[in-house]
């Protein structure tokens, strides 16, 4: 691996603290107590710069993954500004329940839902302030009905859940329909052996800055694994559609490798 991918990474990195340390500063200097919210701090006025030049650079595979394929209920996992809310397709799309800890990102997330016609008002809109990781929460917001989301998305943030195999299991196992649907495009560890050392050794700065964004998490892997549970309390494939895929022309060596992936929930006896 070459070692200008190897520390390709640091010019974000540089980039993000020339944008957000100062402003990030002020807030402490405002407010005292924002010091033990310092990464989520840091890393709101990072995205607030930068999350449209972000999304704008893997656009079109985002498009060919979600505006055909999200459809009813969508828990949409770390909305962030709310930029995922352009590919979905309004007239298939019913409601839109949006899993943001970061409070910051909220009004703006609340401003863009509505270009879409997505509204608290009318019900059609949820923005829920937990992590991924708070299932009751979020199944208390969806009703306390289990299994009541069509498709769950997620653009980049799973790489910052706590605990997110568990997370993600439990979204699959009692959030999501049989039937429904787990659209995600993710960066994860590298099957690259020397890439993956990379990634291991930046991840624990990494996290610091960016609001817990690890990027050694095999996501891809996780999800692939998550099982249910038949009537013999035996466990079994809890996937009926499974197909992932990378971006193409993406370099093998990046440190960023990306993954888009279309899980489908197998039909049958759901989990309690």
């Amino acid at each position: 691996m070459k070692l200008a991918n190897a520390f390709g990474l640091w010019t974000d990195l540089s980039l993000a603290l020339q944008t957000a340390l100062i402003p990030t500063i002020k807030d402490v200097w405002k407010k005292p107590s924002t010091i033990s919210q310092l990464s989520r701090t840091f890393m709101a006025h990072v995205w607030i710069v930068f999350a449209s030049q972000v999304d704008a650079n893997a656009r079109t595979v985002k498009q060919e993954l979600f505006l055909p394929n999200a459809t009813g209920v969508v828990l949409d996992i770390g909305a962030g500004l709310g930029h995922g809310i352009q590919y979905l397709d309004r007239t298939k799309v019913t409601k839109y329940v949006a899993v943001e800890p970061n409070t910051r990102m909220h009004p703006e997330l609340r401003r863009i839902a509505a270009t879409a016609e997505y509204r608290e008002s009318d019900g059609t809109l949820v923005i829920l302030g937990c992590g991924a990781e708070e299932i009751t929460i979020i199944l208390e917001s969806l009703g306390s009905t289990m299994h009541s989301v069509d498709t769950i998305t997620s653009v980049m943030s799973m790489c910052s859940i706590p605990s997110a195999e568990d997370a993600l299991r439990g979204l699959v196992r009692h959030v999501l329909k049989p039937g429904g649907q787990l659209l995600f495009y993710e960066h994860v560890l590298s099957p690259r052996q020397d890439v993956a050392w990379w990634q291991r050794f930046w991840a624990p700065m990494w996290q610091i800055f960016y609001d817990g964004c690890r990027l050694d998490c095999p996501t891809d892997i996780w999800i692939n694994e998550i099982k249910d549970v038949d009537d013999n309390g035996e466990e079994v494939d809890i996937w009926s559609e499974r197909k992932l895929w990378g971006v193409p022309g993406e370099t093998e060596e990046t440190v960023f490798h990306h993954v888009l992936g279309k899980f489908v929930k197998r039909e049958g006896r759901m989990l309690k």
